[in-house]
């Protein structure tokens, strides 16, 4: 077995309350957890009166990704990203598709052992640029991530988090200091929808965008799940889109998402092409730059395009890149304008 880093957190993580009682400060749950018990995620647990992650080095899974899959359009595209979870979440989205992993009361059987120095490990053998904390909430995960972000970053390896972006403002801080790119979820920007369908509240998650591009050197993008009935309503889509350009700028990428029936939402039909490409002319329309489609085969909607001069800068397949003018210098090849992301190799 490998050793454990732990290497101590700045921020703060809990607090006593009283008797063998303990407050977490980790995201705005603020779950007060009894002495052996765990939170709201699963894996904090109150271990002599001090909350910390009861899963240190143990993984639901791993896999070897394109880039495009998290998904990241203007982060070193194309390139390979080592792909792992945990178990549990700090949400209980009804649509969630990793539920087995994000909402499962009982641990995997098997976890997979991987403390940070293995994860150095498999990425330099499978020759990835990147590491991916996913599938279920890495933020609950926050000294593992940390500890694994440090010696990623030493050895030139960048560090990736898909999350959904509910953490406290100082933890939010402290973590993202640590992380080269992000993929956020942005749910809906109605908060009625955050507390019916996903247990949470949207204030938190906002502020959390707004610390990542306001304190942090993380490179951004989000993604918004469209679903049939619940967040597609052209209202919604018109005010997603204007909180972004007003609070994260117009060249933040966004990403709408195909719905897929799941978990406690399989009666909803799945997400037709023809909403997420309306609702990609109303980002548009709103003054945002770089607009993606995903979950549905759409050449013209998964590519990049110079905002200047509309030409074909990175065309995509699926996850397929079919070819990349902007590998070597980042700018359009027609008019010189700069295209925001990273796309030469570090």
């Amino acid at each position: 077995m490998k050793k454990e880093m732990k290497i101590e957190l700045n921020t703060k993580l809990s607090t006593n309350v009283k008797d063998d009682k303990a407050m977490c400060l980790l995201c705005p749950r603020s779950c007060i957890i009894s002495e052996g018990e765990s939170g709201f995620c699963q894996i904090r647990k109150n271990i002599n009166g001090i909350i910390q992650l009861s899963w240190y080095g143990q993984t639901s899974g791993f896999n070897v990704d394109p880039m495009e899959k998290k998904p990241l359009y203007h982060f070193y595209p194309g390139s390979s990203i080592l792909s792992l979870g945990t178990i549990g979440c700090n949400l209980a989205c009804q649509f969630c598709q990793n539920w087995s992993i994000s909402q499962n009361k009982n641990n995997p059987a098997e976890p997979i052992k991987l403390f940070p120095e293995d994860i150095l490990a498999l990425s330099q053998k499978y020759r990835c640029l990147s590491v991916a904390f996913t599938y279920n909430e890495p933020i609950t995960a926050i000294e593992y991530v940390v500890d694994s972000a440090i010696l990623l970053r030493e050895n030139n390896i960048k560090t990736v988090l898909v999350s959904s972006g509910y953490i406290n403002k100082k933890p939010a801080r402290e973590l993202f200091k640590h992380i080269d790119a992000a993929n956020i979820d942005l749910k809906s920007i109605n908060n009625t929808f955050y507390q019916k369908y996903t247990d949470s509240t949207l204030k938190p998650v906002l502020d959390a965008l707004s610390c990542i591009r306001e304190n942090t050197q993380t490179w951004l993008e989000i993604t918004n799940l469209v679903i049939p009935g619940l967040n597609d309503s052209k209202s919604d889509l018109h005010n997603l889109s204007k909180w972004i350009y007003h609070n994260l700028g117009s060249d933040t990428v966004l990403h709408f998402s195909a719905f897929h029936p799941a978990y406690k939402l399989t009666r909803i039909s799945q997400t037709s092409p023809e909403v997420l490409i309306k609702a990609r002319e109303i980002a548009l329309s709103e003054g945002l730059r770089y607009i993606y489609c995903g979950n549905i085969i759409d050449n013209k909607t998964n590519s990049t395009y110079c905002h200047s001069c509309k030409s074909l800068l990175i065309e995509r397949r699926g996850y397929h890149i079919v070819q990349n003018h902007l590998f070597d210098k980042g700018s359009c090849t027609k008019c010189k304008t700069r295209i925001p992301g990273f796309f030469n190799s570090p």
